[in-house]
């Protein structure tokens, strides 16, 4: 265990992880995704920067106020320190920063820490309960000089290879989907450590890497894979196994129908006023219907287009039956409304004031805090230099918790 952990629990509450302290040295997507994850849930978060900053304060546009909105996405929470760790002196402040942390997250390619002193090894020997968590590319084998991007993992992966029409090219997904994924699931690695450092007092190294996400988030594509010989192949939205589960057209836009049992299939032809399309023998089991997908599509699109789509998904959705508009952004954003989710909560005050995706876990006990907007590079370097150049016993740090500004989310 740290023998000072920095900033203690926040008072009032602030969340379930009130009182670890986290040094990010991690920066894009896939580390601060998780990081703001974890200062949601209460985790004071030390985001270090280089000279340069976070790469994506300069992945514009769109911007807001001239700051961009990338970079506004992952970074909530955190206090902002700039250290150039080629620099005796800051490389010193990095050291302490992680001996005196719960937890370190970097994605450093493989090996690009062991210079200052900053990889597993040296700051387990200054901090034995440090949970240290590692995010890259392809790992730390024959793959550690590979530089790791989503859109390279997107296509290494085969993921490419399953999106698009059947007869075009592959396709991109919309989000740097693995670089999310891999973020939850340092998220996930982080908070078992944790655990066990609970019960053993021992941190350990947690390792992600994005192909090894991108593999097991490939789910029933990558079993048919492994236990199945079978590669799978693009279908356009069709789904290999079930039907219907695609887009269908009604009489404005495309609505997503997914009657995905033989329950679903039967509500959804007698909301169509088709009963009888659910007794046809042909496509009794959803195996038939799979089969027969050629064959039982026109029927229902026939019957579909005596309506538009959010019409359908009213109807549809009164009766059981799950389906959706294929909507923009913003509409899913609107949906969310309809539904109370509040899916925007404003982080900071007066003209620091940042709209931001809501935390998505509701904790009945211990609600996510959004206690601090995104930091310009190095807003909080003085206070965090003071605290770090000051010896302190374990325990709170005054330095640090006069910043503290909580805002719990109060509806649970």
């Amino acid at each position: 265990m740290p023998d000072d952990t920095g900033p203690g629990p926040t008072t009032g509450g602030g969340g379930p992880l009130s009182g670890l302290l986290v040094a990010d040295f991690s920066r894009i997507l896939a580390g601060p995704y998780a990081t703001m994850l974890l200062a949601d849930m209460g985790a004071d978060v030390i985001k270090v920067e280089g000279p340069r900053g976070d790469d994506t304060r300069t992945w514009t546009p769109p911007v807001r106020e001239g700051v961009s909105t990338y970079y506004l996405g992952v970074n909530r929470g955190k206090r902002a320190l700039t250290l150039d760790l080629r620099e005796p002196e800051d490389a010193a402040a990095a050291r302490e920063l992680a001996r005196r942390a719960d937890v370190l997250i970097e994605n450093f390619r493989p090996g690009g820490l062991d210079r200052y002193a900053l990889d597993f090894d040296s700051v387990r020997t200054a901090n034995p309960g440090i949970v240290y968590a590692s995010i890259s590319g392809f790992g730390t084998g024959a793959g550690r000089n590979v530089p790791g991007y989503d859109l390279m993992v997107q296509a290494i992966s085969g993921l490419m290879s399953l999106t698009g029409d059947p007869d075009g090219p592959p396709y991109r997904a919309g989000i740097s989907v693995f670089d999310v994924m891999a973020g939850n699931h340092a998220v996930i690695g982080i908070l078992a450590a944790l655990r066990h450092r609970e019960a053993t007092g021992t941190g350990q190294h947690v390792e992600v890497n994005l192909l090894s996400s991108a593999l097991t988030g490939l789910v029933n594509h990558s079993s048919a894979y492994a236990a199945g010989g079978v590669v799978p192949y693009r279908m356009g939205n069709a789904h290999p196994s079930v039907f219907p589960y695609e887009p269908l057209p009604t009489a404005d836009n495309d609505l997503i129908v997914t009657a995905a049992n033989d329950g679903q299939f039967r509500k959804l032809c007698e909301v169509l006023g088709i009963p009888e399309v659910a007794d046809d023998p042909r496509f009794a089991r959803n195996a038939d219907r799979t089969e027969r997908r050629e064959e039982l599509r026109p029927l229902l699109v026939e019957r579909l287009r005596a309506r538009g789509a959010v019409e359908w998904f009213d109807l549809l959705v009164a009766a059981g039956v799950p389906c959706g508009p294929i909507n923009t952004i913003d509409g899913g954003f609107a949906m969310a409304e309809r539904f109370g989710l509040d899916p925007v909560v404003e982080v900071g005050e007066g003209g620091r004031a940042v709209p931001t995706t809501r935390h998505p876990i509701r904790f009945s006990e211990t609600p996510a805090a959004y206690r601090l907007p995104p930091p310009e590079p190095d807003e909080h370097g003085a206070e965090i230099r003071a605290w770090l150049n000051t010896p302190h016993p374990a325990g709170t740090s005054p330095a640090l918790d006069a910043l503290r500004a909580p805002r719990e989310d109060g509806d649970g």
